[in-house]
This record gives structure tokens, sequence and C-alpha cells, in this order.
């Protein structure tokens, strides 16, 4: 795989963080991530919608408590690119001397 098949909607650091850390489960609240990625929630809200645009991200609201909790889920075409992008890292890694 050539660098050409890095993913630039994941490729952004934060960005690239929320979809690692949502391949591994199937929802995360929106505090959970802010505080992981220690950002503001102006940060994280647009990174969300950058990845909702592109099709990456789904955002679920449910009522707890008095109040509403932010869900994110990575969809199947977020779980693709996200493979693809993850693939296209190793294989550029792959052709680095170890240093």
């Amino acid at each position: 795989m050539s660098a050409a098949a890095l993913d630039p909607v994941i490729h952004a650091p934060n960005r690239l963080q929320i979809c690692c850390m949502l391949a591994g489960v199937d929802t995360i609240d929106f505090s959970t991530l802010r505080e992981a990625l220690d950002v503001s929630e102006s940060v994280l809200s647009k990174h969300f919608k950058t990845l909702e645009e592109a099709g990456y991200l789904k955002v679920a609201k449910t009522p707890s408590d008095g109040r509403v909790r932010t869900w994110a889920s990575l969809t199947a075409a977020g779980r693709k690119a996200l493979k693809g992008h993850l693939a296209a890292l190793k294989a550029m890694m792959a052709g680095v001397p170890e240093i």
C-alpha cells in the first residue's frame, strides 16, 4: 500500500485517536473521549463533525439522569477507512530502518 492510501480525514492525530479508541468498542460517551484526548468540548465537537460528515462516525444522544449524554460509534465505513489507514501506516513503517 502506498502513502496515497492514507485517509486525510482520519490522519489528524485527535481523529486518529478517536477512531482507534472506538475500534475496540461499540460506543463511547463524549465526556470519556474528551477526557482521554484532553481537549475542550468545542475541539472534540469539531472532530466529531468532520468524522460524521465523512460517514465514519455515528452520534446518538440519550437522556441520562436528567441530562442528555452523547455517544459515538464508528460506522462500517469508518471501520473500513481506519483499517485502510492503519494498513498504509504499517506499509510506510515497514520501509523505515531501525534507528
